[in-house]
Protein backbone atom coordinates (compact mmCIF):
# COMPACT_ATOMS: atom_id res chain seq x y z
CA UNK A 1 0.00 0.00 0.00
CA UNK A 2 2.51 2.19 0.92
CA UNK A 3 4.80 1.62 -2.62
CA UNK A 4 0.89 2.31 -4.44
CA UNK A 5 0.52 5.79 -2.38
CA UNK A 6 4.42 6.60 -2.92
CA UNK A 7 4.31 5.69 -6.93
CA UNK A 8 0.80 7.61 -7.49
CA UNK A 9 2.00 10.50 -5.35
CA UNK A 10 5.82 10.94 -7.16
CA UNK A 11 4.32 10.76 -10.28
CA UNK A 12 0.94 13.06 -10.17
CA UNK A 13 -1.15 10.01 -10.85
CA UNK A 14 -4.90 9.48 -10.45
CA UNK A 15 -5.18 9.35 -6.87
CA UNK A 16 -3.03 12.53 -6.31
CA UNK A 17 -5.50 14.05 -8.08
CA UNK A 18 -8.65 12.25 -6.20
CA UNK A 19 -6.18 13.32 -2.63
CA UNK A 20 -6.20 16.85 -3.19
CA UNK A 21 -9.02 17.31 -4.71
CA UNK A 22 -10.85 16.04 -1.52
CA UNK A 23 -8.44 17.28 0.81
CA UNK A 24 -9.25 20.80 -0.38
CA UNK A 25 -12.64 19.91 0.52
CA UNK A 26 -12.22 18.63 4.26
CA UNK A 27 -10.07 21.57 4.51
CA UNK A 28 -13.01 24.23 4.34
CA UNK A 29 -15.72 21.55 5.45
CA UNK A 30 -17.54 22.86 8.75
CA UNK A 31 -15.55 21.06 11.41
CA UNK A 32 -14.52 23.07 14.50
CA UNK A 33 -11.39 23.91 14.07
CA UNK A 34 -10.35 24.36 17.45
CA UNK A 35 -11.17 20.44 17.73
CA UNK A 36 -9.28 19.78 14.75
CA UNK A 37 -6.18 21.57 15.99
CA UNK A 38 -6.35 19.84 19.16
CA UNK A 39 -5.94 16.66 17.63
CA UNK A 40 -4.06 17.74 15.37
CA UNK A 41 -1.25 19.04 18.48
CA UNK A 42 -1.60 15.46 19.60
CA UNK A 43 1.01 14.48 16.59
CA UNK A 44 3.42 16.29 17.82
CA UNK A 45 6.23 15.25 19.05
CA UNK A 46 6.12 17.63 22.42
CA UNK A 47 2.97 15.73 23.36
CA UNK A 48 3.33 12.18 22.08
CA UNK A 49 6.68 11.46 23.05
CA UNK A 50 5.83 12.08 27.03
CA UNK A 51 3.25 10.12 26.95
CA UNK A 52 4.90 6.95 25.50
CA UNK A 53 7.74 8.08 28.04
CA UNK A 54 5.22 7.75 31.04
CA UNK A 55 3.80 3.97 29.44
CA UNK A 56 7.71 3.38 29.80
CA UNK A 57 8.55 4.34 33.08
CA UNK A 58 5.74 2.27 34.23
CA UNK A 59 6.24 -0.53 32.73
CA UNK A 60 9.82 -0.67 33.77
CA UNK A 61 8.64 0.08 37.08
CA UNK A 62 6.38 -2.87 37.01
CA UNK A 63 9.48 -4.89 36.07
CA UNK A 64 11.87 -4.16 39.18
CA UNK A 65 9.04 -3.94 41.86
CA UNK A 66 8.75 -7.93 40.36
CA UNK A 67 11.95 -8.78 40.75
CA UNK A 68 11.83 -7.00 43.94
CA UNK A 69 9.12 -9.25 45.09
CA UNK A 70 10.87 -11.91 43.76
CA UNK A 71 14.01 -11.45 45.51
CA UNK A 72 11.82 -10.61 48.74
CA UNK A 73 10.33 -14.26 48.58
CA UNK A 74 13.51 -15.69 47.60
CA UNK A 75 12.12 -16.83 44.44
CA UNK A 76 14.77 -17.94 42.25
CA UNK A 77 14.80 -16.46 38.91
CA UNK A 78 12.92 -19.44 37.26
CA UNK A 79 10.37 -19.35 39.14
CA UNK A 80 9.77 -15.70 39.47
CA UNK A 81 6.52 -13.77 37.81
CA UNK A 82 8.98 -12.97 34.94
CA UNK A 83 10.48 -16.72 34.09
CA UNK A 84 9.59 -18.45 31.28
CA UNK A 85 8.16 -22.13 31.53
CA UNK A 86 9.02 -24.24 28.86
CA UNK A 87 10.90 -27.49 27.59
CA UNK A 88 14.30 -27.42 27.87
CA UNK A 89 17.05 -27.75 30.21
CA UNK A 90 16.86 -24.49 31.73
CA UNK A 91 14.09 -21.94 31.52
CA UNK A 92 15.21 -19.07 30.13
CA UNK A 93 13.66 -15.74 31.95
CA UNK A 94 11.93 -13.18 30.54
CA UNK A 95 13.62 -9.77 30.18
CA UNK A 96 10.88 -7.87 30.72
CA UNK A 97 12.63 -4.53 30.41
CA UNK A 98 13.81 -4.85 27.12
CA UNK A 99 10.31 -4.06 25.47
CA UNK A 100 9.79 -0.48 26.80
CA UNK A 101 13.53 -0.11 26.17
CA UNK A 102 12.72 -1.47 22.37
CA UNK A 103 9.84 1.03 22.44
CA UNK A 104 12.33 3.81 23.19
CA UNK A 105 14.60 2.87 19.98
CA UNK A 106 11.68 2.20 17.24
CA UNK A 107 10.32 5.21 18.46
CA UNK A 108 13.72 7.12 17.05
CA UNK A 109 13.01 5.79 13.32
CA UNK A 110 10.45 7.66 12.83
CA UNK A 111 12.17 10.76 11.14
CA UNK A 112 14.45 8.04 10.05
CA UNK A 113 11.96 6.75 7.92
CA UNK A 114 10.01 9.66 7.24
CA UNK A 115 12.35 12.60 6.72
CA UNK A 116 13.89 10.72 4.04
CA UNK A 117 10.79 10.18 2.18
CA UNK A 118 9.62 13.50 2.58
CA UNK A 119 12.77 14.99 0.96
CA UNK A 120 12.46 12.31 -1.90
CA UNK A 121 9.18 12.93 -2.65
CA UNK A 122 9.40 16.25 -2.08
CA UNK A 123 5.50 16.91 -2.06
CA UNK A 124 4.19 20.42 -1.50
CA UNK A 125 1.64 20.83 1.20
CA UNK A 126 -1.66 22.35 0.99
CA UNK A 127 -2.25 26.17 0.30
CA UNK A 128 -1.91 26.94 4.28
CA UNK A 129 1.79 25.49 3.82
CA UNK A 130 2.95 27.65 1.17
CA UNK A 131 4.97 29.37 2.92
CA UNK A 132 6.25 26.55 4.78
CA UNK A 133 10.36 26.67 5.19
CA UNK A 134 11.03 23.25 3.69
CA UNK A 135 9.23 21.51 0.81
CA UNK A 136 8.10 17.59 1.34
CA UNK A 137 4.61 16.64 3.01
CA UNK A 138 4.38 12.94 1.91
CA UNK A 139 4.34 11.20 3.96
CA UNK A 140 3.42 13.17 7.71
CA UNK A 141 5.36 13.44 10.58
CA UNK A 142 2.76 14.11 12.73
CA UNK A 143 0.79 11.28 11.91
CA UNK A 144 3.46 8.60 11.98
CA UNK A 145 4.17 9.96 15.53
CA UNK A 146 1.02 9.81 17.01
CA UNK A 147 0.48 6.66 15.56
CA UNK A 148 4.06 4.97 16.26
CA UNK A 149 3.80 6.45 20.17
CA UNK A 150 0.36 5.83 21.29
CA UNK A 151 0.26 1.89 19.09
CA UNK A 152 3.10 1.25 21.22
CA UNK A 153 1.72 2.58 24.75
CA UNK A 154 -0.91 0.67 23.77
CA UNK A 155 0.93 -2.53 23.09
CA UNK A 156 2.50 -2.33 26.09
CA UNK A 157 -0.35 -2.23 27.97
CA UNK A 158 -1.79 -5.04 25.80
CA UNK A 159 1.50 -7.64 26.54
CA UNK A 160 1.48 -6.61 30.23
CA UNK A 161 -1.83 -7.71 30.06
CA UNK A 162 -1.16 -11.09 28.29
CA UNK A 163 1.37 -11.62 30.57
CA UNK A 164 -0.48 -11.03 33.80
CA UNK A 165 -4.10 -12.62 32.26
CA UNK A 166 -2.87 -15.05 29.65
CA UNK A 167 -4.99 -13.08 27.18
CA UNK A 168 -4.67 -9.79 25.08
CA UNK A 169 -8.65 -10.74 24.08
CA UNK A 170 -11.44 -8.96 26.28
CA UNK A 171 -13.57 -6.01 26.27
CA UNK A 172 -11.26 -4.25 28.08
CA UNK A 173 -8.46 -4.96 25.18
CA UNK A 174 -10.77 -3.68 22.49
CA UNK A 175 -11.99 -0.57 24.00
CA UNK A 176 -7.78 -0.04 24.23
CA UNK A 177 -7.53 -1.06 20.49
CA UNK A 178 -10.48 0.90 19.27
CA UNK A 179 -9.42 4.27 21.31
CA UNK A 180 -6.27 4.31 19.54
CA UNK A 181 -7.59 3.95 16.25
CA UNK A 182 -10.22 6.82 17.10
CA UNK A 183 -7.47 8.62 18.06
CA UNK A 184 -5.24 8.43 15.31
CA UNK A 185 -8.28 8.96 12.90
CA UNK A 186 -8.71 11.90 14.51
CA UNK A 187 -4.93 12.91 14.51
CA UNK A 188 -5.34 12.09 10.45
CA UNK A 189 -8.47 14.27 9.99
CA UNK A 190 -6.98 17.09 12.20
CA UNK A 191 -4.05 17.13 10.24
CA UNK A 192 -6.09 17.58 7.18
CA UNK A 193 -9.20 19.94 8.12
CA UNK A 194 -5.97 22.47 9.04
CA UNK A 195 -4.66 22.49 5.75
CA UNK A 196 -1.22 20.70 7.06
CA UNK A 197 -1.56 17.57 5.34
CA UNK A 198 -3.23 15.97 2.66
CA UNK A 199 -4.96 13.13 3.67
CA UNK A 200 -2.62 10.51 1.73
CA UNK A 201 0.22 12.23 3.55
CA UNK A 202 -1.68 9.97 6.61
CA UNK A 203 -2.60 7.04 5.27
CA UNK A 204 0.84 6.88 4.20
CA UNK A 205 2.16 7.57 7.51
CA UNK A 206 -0.63 4.67 8.72
CA UNK A 207 1.33 2.39 6.36
CA UNK A 208 4.53 2.78 7.52
CA UNK A 209 3.62 2.70 11.40
CA UNK A 210 1.75 -0.50 10.51
CA UNK A 211 5.14 -2.06 9.83
CA UNK A 212 6.85 -0.66 12.49
CA UNK A 213 4.26 -1.48 15.48
CA UNK A 214 3.91 -5.30 13.83
CA UNK A 215 7.61 -5.77 14.09
CA UNK A 216 8.03 -4.58 17.26
CA UNK A 217 4.76 -6.66 19.07
CA UNK A 218 7.16 -9.41 17.06
CA UNK A 219 10.29 -9.49 18.70
CA UNK A 220 9.35 -8.15 22.19
CA UNK A 221 6.94 -10.80 22.62
CA UNK A 222 9.36 -13.48 22.45
CA UNK A 223 10.41 -11.50 25.95
CA UNK A 224 6.86 -11.34 27.04
CA UNK A 225 5.47 -15.19 26.35
CA UNK A 226 5.40 -17.91 28.24
CA UNK A 227 6.02 -21.43 26.97
CA UNK A 228 8.50 -22.47 23.90
CA UNK A 229 8.05 -19.01 21.95
CA UNK A 230 10.07 -16.69 24.91
CA UNK A 231 12.40 -19.47 25.18
CA UNK A 232 15.77 -17.66 23.33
Amino acid sequence: MFALLTWQVATHGALRTLDERYGLALGGSALPAPVAQFFADLGNITVALPVLLVAVAGALWRSVRAQRRARGTGTSPQEAPDAVEGPGPVPVPVRRWLPPLAALGTMALVPAMVVPAKVWIGRPGPPRMAGAPHDGFFPSGHAATAAVAYGLVALLLLHERRRSARTVHGPGAALLAGAVVLLNVGVGVGLVRQGYHWPLDVVASWCLSGVVLTLWSAVCARWYEAGGAGRR
